[in-house]
């Protein structure tokens, strides 16, 4: 173990595959944070451009590689398309939110690998079990919770991981059915958090890291305005890069 800083012990630094993009080489310290994480110090954190994984938290360091940028709404700024509120609307009328503590169940679980293998973004890993569930996202050194979303029978389609701060607000993974893809439910999610982060009185909702070249990624790129953590300044986007 080696200290990186007075407020956290790196416990793991070695190289993996990326699994954003293929043939690159991806390194992410994880840290164990040796003080407590309060909603000003979780800003702060999240400011700097970093994530959280079950107890620890992390940033890039990759080798050969930048391509990882930290994206961020300042849902003051952020404005609802027409196809926005359409996208509320209709997830509204399907289904009800429920906001509660972080838990670890065999619905959430299958609901996770259902939403990871059915939108190929399982790669070479293994279905997780009950047990990776709650040490990936259930054991948290933030203020974290869960919104679910059921539909009108009281199916769980939709799970949002969240990660509080002060004025700031963390979506740290959100999975869901892909059978009702149609229903934008990733979308869906994101909009909802904007809402709850108005409500809320919180300026920025995180939402994780965008790599261009990444299919998977894209969408966060199409909340706009939007700002991108590039060499160490928030950069802000009003137009999208890709023309969509």
């Amino acid at each position: 173990m080696t200290s990186r800083d007075k407020h956290d012990i790196v416990i793991i630094d070695e190289t993996e595959p990326c699994p954003y993009l293929p043939g690159q080489t991806a390194r992410l310290p994880l840290r164990m944070p040796l003080r407590s994480i309060d909603p000003a110090f979780a800003d702060q954190l999240l400011a700097q451009g970093n994530r959280r994984t079950g107890e620890f938290i992390y940033t890039t360091h990759c080798p050969r590689c930048q391509a990882c940028e930290p994206i961020r709404i300042d849902c003051e700024m952020f404005v609802f398309s027409k196809n926005h509120k359409r996208v509320l609307a209709r997830g509204n009328r399907s289904y009800h939110q429920r906001i509660g503590p972080l838990q670890a169940d065999e619905t959430r679980v299958d609901l996770f690998n259902k939403h990871r293998e059915l939108r190929g973004l399982a790669s070479q890993d293994k279905a997780i079990d009950l047990d990776e569930y709650h040490w990936g996202f259930v054991r948290s050194c933030f203020d974290s919770f869960e919104i679910a979303y059921l539909d009108h029978l009281g199916r769980m389609v939709c799970v949002a991981i969240c990660d509080r701060g002060k004025t700031s607000l963390s979506a740290v993974y959100t999975f869901f059915d892909p059978e009702l893809e149609r229903d934008s439910l990733g979308t869906y999610s994101i909009l909802r958090q904007i809402e709850f982060c108005r409500r809320e009185g919180m300026r920025y909702l995180y939402l994780g890291y965008y790599v261009r070249d990444s299919l998977h990624m894209k969408y966060k790129a199409r909340f706009l305005p939007h700002e991108r953590l590039q060499r160490g300044k928030w950069v802000s986007y009003s137009k999208s890069e890709d023309g969509e």
